[in-house]
């Protein structure tokens, strides 16, 4: 393995090497994305490290691409501090590309481009059934263990294939585990057979996971847990994270809900929010005051000056939506800073709360399960079982006789 040498007493610009003369022009795209200064210097010490190893090897400007496929694994065994060097390498060569200095840049071939049918399978699940984006991404993931171990081509697959493949892919995890991946291959048949590739018994090949309905009790925080949660939040350093956690603990809304957020979605003038739910739907939720507030302190004081609808945004550059994953960060940590110990964490405990907190208010599982945006009304029933009161509401009169 070829070493890479640190060189810390020599200045940057010797070790830039042919990168020099396009450095300047790098900072002002860097700078153009919102990065701050003391970033674009560090990120371009780092790229010398790179131009540098480059350099000693023999690339070019012209073969840089193909330096870049070099150093990728000798870098990558380095210690930190020089394997950081990789990303400004690839940020350099995105500039050079847009600024169409260099060839375009290969990105590594997506699942979906390798096997086209997983791109047609998405299409006619957004189509035909109202599949959510996120939705599909958890099933991407298992359907190519599924095209990996079985092969693409559908006509080959039989019962005995199927189900030997999902007890094995599912034997070292959870049940749930278990029971996502058979929803997920289920419905990739359920999409082969539509189109005629395979028989429509094959389907009912997929086992069925043992899986009881109302079994478990929703995990959620006690009413003032949600409240030193929020508190964590500051509204002038924090006030991003204290109107995303307004968002989740006060109207219930899910981590995407609150990523895809635009701008043109809040109507101040009603006090109404549009929420994207699931299955392409949208809903409008009253915008109480103190949500309300918060979205606002954060749009006139914390915002990045962009361009972007949406109306939450990252902190970091480049500037862009935020994801559920961030969202999901941003309560994991006010949790930990309001010290607050809970065995479920992330976005979706603050969602529990919320309908649990709903419940315990006076209002009734129908009413909870309008603001949760539920289709069924047996979604919705699982809250009872946090109020004994309430469990009258879903259970059915015993038809046998009293005891004695």
């Amino acid at each position: 393995m070829t070493e890479v040498v640190w060189r810390k007493r020599q200045p940057v610009a010797e070790r830039l090497h042919f990168a020099r003369v396009y450095v300047p022009g790098f900072q002002t795209w860097l700078l153009e994305q919102s990065y701050s200064p003391n970033t674009i210097e560090e990120l371009v010490r780092l790229l010398a490290i790179w131009t540098q190893w480059v350099h000693e090897q023999g690339y070019t400007l012209a073969t840089i691409v193909d330096g870049y496929r070099a150093s990728k694994p000798i870098f990558l065994a380095q210690p930190k501090k020089i394997r950081r060097a990789l990303s400004p390498a690839r940020s350099f060569i995105e500039y050079l590309q847009v600024r169409g200095i260099i060839r375009e840049f290969p990105s590594p071939q997506t699942p979906v481009e390798k096997w086209p049918v997983l791109k047609d399978f998405r299409t006619w699940a957004q189509t035909h059934r109202g599949t959510a984006n996120s939705t599909l991404d958890n099933y991407q993931w298992k359907i190519v263990q599924l095209v990996t171990a079985l092969g693409d081509n559908p006509s080959a697959y039989t019962a005995k294939t199927i189900r030997d493949f999902l007890l094995e892919a599912t034997a070292p995890h959870s049940r749930a585990y278990a029971i996502s991946t058979a929803v997920a291959v289920r419905a990739f048949l359920r999409y082969l057979t539509a189109i005629g590739q395979v028989s429509p018994e094959l389907r009912y090949a997929v086992p069925t996971f043992a899986n009881w309905k109302l079994e478990t009790v929703p995990r959620h925080l006690k009413e003032r847990d949600v409240d030193r949660v929020i508190a964590a939040c500051s509204p002038d350093e924090r006030s991003r994270d204290r109107a995303i956690v307004l968002l989740l603990a006060r109207l219930a809304l899910r981590a995407g809900e609150v990523a895809r957020l635009q701008i043109c979605d809040i109507d101040w003038r009603n006090s109404r929010l549009l929420v994207s739910s699931k299955n392409r739907r949208t809903d409008r939720l009253p915008l109480t005051q103190e949500v309300g507030d918060a979205i606002l302190h954060y749009l006139e004081h914390e915002r990045p000056r962009s361009t972007d609808p949406h109306i939450f945004l990252k902190y970091t550059a480049p500037l862009g939506p935020i994801t559920r994953i961030t969202v999901k960060c941003v309560v994991d940590s006010a949790l930990d800073r309001a010290g607050v110990k809970s065995q479920v964490r992330g976005a979706h405990i603050l969602r529990h709360s919320a309908a649990t907190k709903m419940l315990k208010d006076g209002m009734t599982l129908a009413g909870v399960g309008a603001v949760l945006r539920h289709k069924s009304p047996t979604t919705t029933a699982i809250y009872a079982k946090t109020d004994f009161n309430l469990l009258g509401e879903v259970t059915r009169p015993w038809i046998g006789r009293l005891p004695c």
